[in-house]
């Protein structure tokens, strides 16, 4: 089997330094290694809100440091509490500054109080009565104005239906499902066929998953699987990377994409899920 190459690769899934948990590389540190190994984009997550502000610094850093290359830093904005939740006026804030994806709740989803066992009260609400809050309409809006990308995030595969749901009817070119197969979304098999099949969204299908206590799972096997079962055109290849237990991001996504070479997936399918479906989400243009 050839060897993958990381050159114009694009990760939208991706956690650093600084943040509430250590992290295995902080923005800089990232950038570097991205820039070391050709990457094209990498959008960096926080659990606490914006990382748009950061992904500029990086940006300035990169020109600084490495001069002329053609990777890009990009951030976004999660809608949990510590920007008080389902937020039109913080999100839009985000949007100006550039976020060019904006997650659903995280930390702050019911659905993740309730798998960690935590007081779902606390949460934030994204749909009461099977309908979707009021404010995400706005938001809505504006993730269509900004062209930028909805994420899901940690809500429950019953939420997530009735948000994308919603989120195409209100004109939402750019959706992409959060890492499915992690058993707090715990997205089945099944529910990723018909989401595919009835919205045409991204499964977003990353490199391990947290079973807590510091234990990860891979999730190479199962990724292959819905490769298989939905078509490598509706499926993005990321990490979620960034964890001190786990390969630092550019050796996770290497061996992620090395499985599945060896296993029959094409260079071009690879391609396609490592370089074009991000290119088109983020707006790059794809020089093949």
């Amino acid at each position: 089997m050839s060897k993958v190459s990381l050159k114009g690769v694009c990760d939208m899934h991706v956690h650093t330094n600084p943040d509430l948990r250590l992290r295995a590389y902080n923005d800089f540190e990232l950038t570097d290694a991205a820039v070391r190994v050709g990457a094209r984009a990498i959008v960096i997550k926080s659990h606490q809100g914006f990382t748009v502000n950061r992904a500029y610094l990086c940006n300035e850093y990169n020109k600084k440091i490495h001069g002329d290359n053609n990777f890009t830093m990009f951030g976004g904005v999660v809608m949990n509490s510590v920007i008080g939740g389902v937020n039109p006026v913080a999100v839009e804030r985000a949007l100006k500054l550039g976020a060019k994806v904006v997650w659903l709740p995280t930390q702050s989803a019911k659905n993740h109080l309730v798998k960690m066992k935590q007081d779902p009260s606390k949460g934030v609400d994204i749909v009461l009565g099977w309908k979707i809050v009021p404010e995400l309409n706005e938001i809505f809006k504006m993730i269509n104005d900004y062209d930028a990308v909805l994420g899901t995030a940690h809500v429950s595969p019953e939420e997530a239906f009735i948000v994308v749901e919603a989120a195409r009817n209100a004109g939402v070119k750019k959706i992409v499902v959060t890492h499915p197969e992690w058993w707090i979304v715990g997205m089945s098999h099944e529910d990723q066929i018909k989401i595919v099949k009835d919205y045409d969204v991204i499964l977003e299908r990353c490199y391990a998953q947290n079973m807590g206590g510091g234990k990860y799972k891979s999730n190479l096997p199962d990724n292959l699987e819905i490769i298989k079962k939905v078509g490598y055109k509706n499926v993005m290849v990321d990490t979620d990377g960034g964890q001190t237990e786990n390969p630092h991001w550019e050796l996770a996504l290497e061996e992620y994409m090395q499985y599945l070479s060896d296993n029959g997936i094409s260079d071009d399918q690879i391609y396609y899920m490592t370089r074009t479906i991000p290119y088109n989400l983020l707006g790059i243009k794809e020089d093949k």
